[in-house]
C-alpha cells in the first residue's frame, strides 16, 4: 500500500459495516504501529461477478486473471463465493504517511 501498488480492497458485504466515502483509516504494519492514513476515495457494493480485471490488479496482489482473485478470496474468507454474492469493493488512497 504504501508503493502505491495497492489501491483497492474487497469484503464481503455485510461481514463488517461498509465504510462510506470519505471515511478515513489507520494502516498499521505487522508491529502495530501506524504507517499511513487512508482514505476511501469510492465503495461499489457489486455481486462478486461483477469484480473485472482492473479492480482484481489494484489490489495490489499480484491477480493475473479474475479467475485469481475468485480463487484467493474464496480462501481468504473461507467460503464459496458465486458471481451473485455481494462484495464490497473499496478504493482508497493515501493521505498522510507518517
Amino acid at each position: 500500500m504504501l508503493a502505491g501498488d495497492k489501491t483497492a480492497t474487497a469484503g464481503l458485504h455485510g461481514d463488517e459495516p461498509t465504510p462510506s466515502v470519505g471515511d478515513r483509516f489507520a494502516l498499521v504494519d505487522h508491529e502495530d504501529r501506524t504507517r499511513a492514513i487512508v482514505e476511501v476515495t469510492e465503495i461499489l457494493v457489486v455481486p462478486a461477478g461483477e469484480i473485472d480485471l482492473q479492480f482484481a490488479q489494484d489490489e495490489g496482489e499480484g491477480f493475473e486473471s479474475v479467475a485469481d482473485w475468485h480463487e484467493a478470496h474464496e480462501r481468504f474468507f473461507e467460503r464459496t463465493i458465486d458471481d451473485e454474492t455481494l462484495i464490497d469493493a473499496v478504493r482508497f488512497r493515501i493521505v498522510e504517511r507518517l
